[in-house]
């Protein structure tokens, strides 16, 4: 009776793994496409009203303040494609999360000085959702719905060309 219990258990806790890991992709292809997408608009918005952008970031304090205001638009907008599309997400990821460290170093200093004192300031800060999909793309990868995906099997694949010629007897 107790063999069987675990059995079953065990077997169920074997079905939870398999049909979760199943999961995976689909959930990193649901935080990309909707971060990717926030990203890009954000960014866009950026460019195409750049004087006001660059206003902001000169009230900020920001040296360069219009040079950094089309490298973050740009970032953000180009960037977010990629990620959209699952095209070198782990390698645009690192520039997304740069943006957003800097975000709440210079828009967000509260929420970033508040964070363990306040976690739930730092957590609602506009930055927070951005850079945490950014870190789970980095972390985890694009998953296999992604054209990193596609082009990393393919380049995987071995051609006829570079296999092995048998050798005859």
């Amino acid at each position: 009776m107790k063999s069987t219990l675990l059995t079953r258990a065990q077997d169920a806790y074997k079905m939870l793994i398999l049909t979760a890991s199943h999961l995976q992709s689909v959930l990193l292809l649901g935080i990309r496409l909707y971060w990717g997408w926030q990203f890009a608009q954000t960014g866009w918005g950026k460019l195409h009203h750049l004087a006001d952008t660059t206003e902001f970031f000169a009230s900020l304090g920001l040296p360069f303040p219009m040079v950094n205001a089309a490298m973050a638009g740009a970032t953000e907008c180009f960037g977010g494609a990629l990620l959209l599309l699952g095209l070198g997400s782990r390698l645009v990821s690192i520039p997304l999360i740069f943006t957003m460290v800097v975000a709440y170093a210079t828009a967000d200093k509260e929420a970033l000085q508040a964070i363990f004192s306040d976690p739930d300031k730092f957590v609602t800060a506009a930055p927070f959702l951005f850079l945490f999909a950014s870190l789970i793309v980095l972390v985890f990868g694009p998953g296999k719905i992604s054209l990193d995906y596609l082009i990393g099997k393919r380049l995987a694949a071995p051609s006829a060309t570079t296999q092995a010629v048998p050798a005859k007897a």
